[in-house]
């Protein structure tokens, strides 16, 4: 994992790079899948602030997290550590109590049309007519994804509701993540903001404890998503944004609905609606052209 970049490379040329791109999405789409699991036992209010426990001390074995970072800057890292861990990672178990792991992970591949929406925004151009088609077909596949879901009730629909606001938290996140990690590094950024977050939920989590039961197989879904889907995961994205630019490294979001579909259905049996993985295409082809647009 490399710490440091100081320029945007907009291409990615190599296979190490594809393979770098690649890796935040398939351990994030194993998440939801985990995150399910978890939900055997753990309250979902304690998820969070064990999954990211864990990530802070896994992070924290490696030597390169300790390297300086400036107080003047904290501010922004406490910023990144609300909305990009806190805040979303917080929105998921409880979603996950309302809908599936499969539709979640399926939600999950329209990241990069809010990182493109959000980078537009920042540089204050228009959005271009590629991004404006991406997200035209990018939400009709979310609501085809959405509908099968929704007809299940109200409590379906706030489901729904908390992955989407946890995603334009996402697209904010990537962007603020760029200047921070091309400075001071991946790991120093990412290990500081995970104690932020930490510290941002530990109430949450000390609530959670009385809700909770023990059991093995959630406990090992709680290691893989704290070391797997916390530490690793958003080193080598925040690394990814800062070396490619926020919206060609959210393109690593696209394997996530494959990833959770099938561990949904093969491993958890879980029931998925046509529409709904129709939906997931459709949205994954608006994602792609607003991840392709230019400004």
């Amino acid at each position: 994992m490399t710490v440091a970049a100081h320029h945007v490379d907009q291409h990615p040329h190599s296979a190490t790079d594809w393979t770098r791109l690649a890796v935040p999405g398939l351990l994030w789409g194993t998440s939801f899948f985990f995150i399910a699991e978890a939900l055997d036992a753990f309250s979902p209010a304690l998820i969070t602030p064990l999954r990211i426990l864990l990530g802070f001390v896994t992070l924290g074995l490696f030597p390169q997290a300790r390297r300086s970072v400036p107080r003047s800057v904290m501010g922004r890292v406490a910023l990144l550590g609300l909305i990009w861990m806190a805040l979303p990672l917080s929105m998921f178990p409880f979603a996950e109590e309302r809908v599936s792991s499969s539709v979640t992970g399926m939600l999950n591949g329209v990241t990069p049309l809010f990182v493109a929406v959000v980078a537009a925004v920042i540089h204050r151009t228009m959005p271009s007519r590629q991004l404006q088609v991406g997200l035209l077909v990018g939400l009709a596949g979310v609501v085809m994804i959405s509908l099968p879901t929704l007809g299940e009730g109200s409590s379906s629909g706030w489901g729904v509701a908390m992955i989407m606001l946890a995603l334009v938290c996402y697209g904010f996140a990537l962007n603020l993540a760029v200047p921070l990690q091309q400075r001071y590094g991946a790991i120093p950024v990412m290990w500081r903001a995970q104690g932020f977050a930490l510290v941002f939920t530990a109430p949450l989590g000390v609530f959670g404890l009385t809700e909770s039961r023990f059991a093995w197989h959630s406990l090992f879904a709680m290691i893989g998503l704290g070391v797997f889907g916390t530490a690793i995961a958003y080193v080598v994205m925040a690394d990814n944004a800062g070396r490619f630019s926020s919206t060609r490294a959210s393109a690593s979001t696209y394997l996530i609905p494959v990833v959770a579909l099938a561990l949904g259905v093969l491993v958890r049996d879980e029931p998925v609606a046509l529409l709904a993985v129709v939906g997931s295409a459709v949205a994954l082809v608006g994602a792609v052209l607003a991840g392709r647009s230019r400004r």
